[in-house]
């Protein structure tokens, strides 16, 4: 059996011409994807190991919930704060030594407050030490996909080795949003009081929040080794969109940078439609059957996320093993439609045989036992002998 590859004349009418449209950003790494699709739109540097600063908190998010999930922690468990989770300066919760604070409260307070030492809090009740937390969340990270990322320590402090691609950081936003549905809208909070007394720190530092773009997370980082940054995500209508930010050079550069980003992935890019199920895409040839030839069909409705303003032709191939032998059963999956929009990831598509397609030569023999049996019942019984 050769294999074919056929360019795909038949989506003419189906298909526009496309052309994508590249986002130069001033960040010195970035990751964008959409959401639903898991359309990669831009990398750059995107599976380079970096200083995360406080996006690496996610990753502390993520195992708190999956605790949670687990019946390990509590959202009203009360936890206790040690000597080193109030050590902790930089952007914390003013959390003292002794005091008891909820679990949820802990939550919010790494969510919107950035809290170092809320993440201590949470590191220590899992693990004992948040250098042995810091293990396991090395190794969660590699188990969930993140090749990319080691860390030692719970919050993104600077500290060598500590480190996450944009890539990884993209993959564990897409899990917290899919796996953890009923705690996401905790990253769209705009202010957490947790102390009356410490009222400044009280204010989501999410530049997007507010802007009426459907931004609804997730965090931001900066130390002076990995700039500012920002992991975001914003919906609107059907889509979602996921990105991460790092290496922007202040707070302004990287507010102006997300917005333009959201801006950019909703507009270059929507999802079309391009077919329906049952449409007929093109032949496969067939050997030893009694036709020639089956159409190829879709076997769902086709959807793929397509560059916006049409420049160039969007290459088109279906791809099968041909001749396929007979028999074929209406429904098989005989090949794949390869689609691959310019600057985008492919989409491969099954292809499935539109009818029945019998084996050379079986309707003949068929016939010829359906007419035996008929001329036998019509001839009648056999007289008996004499």
């Amino acid at each position: 059996m050769r294999g074919l590859k056929h360019s795909l004349a038949a989506l003419a009418l189906l298909l526009s011409s496309v052309s994508a449209h590249a986002f130069d950003t001033r960040a010195t790494s970035a990751f964008v994807l959409d959401f639903n699709s898991g359309t990669v739109l831009m990398t750059k540097n995107a599976d380079q190991p970096l200083p995360p600063a406080s996006m690496s908190k996610l990753m502390t998010l993520y195992m708190a919930f999956e605790a949670i999930d687990n019946g390990i922690l509590d959202l009203d468990q009360e936890l206790p704060v040690s000597a080193a989770a109030q050590a902790y300066g930089g952007s914390t919760m003013f959390l003292k030594a002794g005091e008891r604070v909820r679990v949820e409260d802990l939550i919010r307070g790494i969510i919107v407050l950035s809290g170092n030492d809320a993440c201590v809090v949470i590191a220590e009740a899992l693990s004992g030490t948040e250098s042995k937390f810091s293990r396991q969340m090395t190794m969660r990270a590699q188990q969930l996909g993140m090749t990319n990322s080691t860390f030692t320590n719970s919050n993104g402090w600077p500290q060598a080795g500590h480190r996450m691609s944009m890539r990884d950081l993209g993959l564990i936003t897409s899990k917290l949003i899919r796996d953890y549905p009923q705690y996401y809208p905790m990253f769209a909070q705009k202010e957490f009081l947790f102390d009356q007394s410490e009222s400044a720190n009280r204010f989501n530092r999410n530049p997007l929040l507010g802007l009426g773009i459907g931004a609804d997370g997730l965090k931001t980082g900066h130390t002076e080794e990995a700039g500012y940054g920002l992991v975001g995500s914003a919906k609107q209508g059907d889509r979602r969109i996921i990105f991460v930010l790092s290496g922007l050079e202040s707070a302004q550069a990287r507010a102006a940078e997300s917005e333009a980003v959201t801006n950019w992935a909703f507009r270059r890019f929507s999802q079309t439609e391009l077919g329906k199920a049952g449409t007929k895409i093109a032949q496969a040839e067939v050997s030893i059957g009694a036709e020639q030839s089956v159409g190829l069909e879709l076997a769902a409705d086709l959807s793929v996320l397509l560059p916006v303003n049409p420049i160039s032709p969007l290459k088109t191939e279906v791809v099968y093993d041909g001749p396929v032998k007979a028999p074929i059963a209406k429904g098989d999956q005989i090949g794949e439609l390869i689609i691959t929009p310019e600057g985008l990831s492919e989409t491969r598509v099954p292809l499935v045989a539109d009818r029945d397609v019998l084996r050379h030569g079986f309707v003949s023999r068929v016939m010829a036992a359906a007419k035996h049996l008929a001329a036998r019942i019509n001839s009648g019984p056999a007289p008996e002998a004499s």
